[in-house]
């Protein structure tokens, strides 16, 4: 009898495999076997310059007749290239290491494996892609490239982010906005358990500088649904408090309250014209990467 072959796009089958580099691919490849055809395309059409080889680079855009000419690796640089970036910020907070029992993975894991999958088809369709992770503050900051090398840097900056501290987003979009200037396409992964008002500010700032801004809201099905029955200890994670419960007093009154929460969120997204994708951390990659393209295709019709 066959074996049922794996769906790499199950986070909980992800979790059998070592190394996030190799879990992006598997997603990425699984997505694109998963379809008739590519569903992305790459920006770079037009040439600019010309750039020195790097290991990791792809070589089917290396200049043989520059090499030809004076034994040296150049590669063929776009226009688009040249001018579109993809900044990843990755909130990792304490609160993002939540993880509750119907879910195989905490919020800040499978935010790792979407910025990962990013980061792959970004650098794959030959533009920059950066990575910042951060808490109250910038954390590690890797900058925007576009060489094929850059991605297990991207990697092994993500694999040893680890969940610590309060988050403060809105400050943190504010410094964001000032250090990137040129315009590109800013993705920023967190519960944004935030203050709103700051969290309004901040998106504000970022759409101020042109920036095309998708916000992804990870959250764990347990913070969703509330499925908690017997009495129950809830800890804060970046607040030091616990109380016993009896959840199901507070079920009713906890949806409606959450409910709420994620509407203020799309609310404010909608206002400033940030897209606003919310993931689930028991869902299929599939609809993660779904949800990127999808936004990405309506920003562009945006213009």
């Amino acid at each position: 009898m066959a074996t049922a072959p794996l769906n790499y796009l199950d986070p909980e089958v992800l979790t059998r495999l070592q190394g996030l580099d190799l879990k992006a691919r598997m997603i990425v490849e699984g997505y694109v076997a998963g379809r008739h055809k590519s569903p992305f395309h790459g920006f770079s059409v037009e040439f600019a310059e010309h750039r020195e080889y790097v290991p990791g680079d792809d070589l089917r855009h290396v200049d043989w007749k520059i090499f030809g000419r004076s034994d040296r690796y150049y590669l063929k640089q776009y226009e688009e290239e040249t001018n579109f970036a993809c900044h990843l910020l990755l909130d990792a907070s304490e609160s993002m290491k939540y993880r509750s029992e119907g879910a195989a993975v905490s919020k800040l894991d499978y935010a790792k494996l979407v910025a990962a999958a990013l980061s792959y088809l970004v650098l794959q369709q030959q533009d920059a892609v950066g990575l910042t992770t951060f808490d109250q503050e910038v954390r590690a900051l890797v900058k925007a490239s576009t060489y094929g090398s850059h991605f297990k840097q991207i990697c092994h900056v993500l694999e040893q982010t680890e969940p610590q501290g309060e988050s403060r987003i809105g400050p943190l979009l504010h410094a964001i906005a000032e250090r990137i200037r040129k315009r590109g396409l800013i993705l920023i992964f967190s519960d944004f358990f935030e203050d709103p008002a700051s969290l309004r500010l901040g998106l504000k700032h970022l759409r101020h500088r042109k920036h095309d801004v998708i916000a992804v809201q990870v959250v764990d099905p347990a913070e969703v649904d509330f499925p908690f029955q017997d009495p129950t200890l809830f800890k804060g994670l970046e607040i030091p408090r616990e109380e016993m419960v009896d959840p199901r007093s507070l079920q009713k009154a906890y949806r409606e309250e959450f409910a709420a929460f994620l509407r203020e969120i799309q609310g404010i997204c909608r206002e400033l014209h940030v897209e606003h994708l919310l993931l689930r951390t028991d869902a299929h990659l599939g609809t993660a990467l779904s949800g990127f393209l999808t936004a990405r295709a309506s920003r562009g019709r945006g213009g």
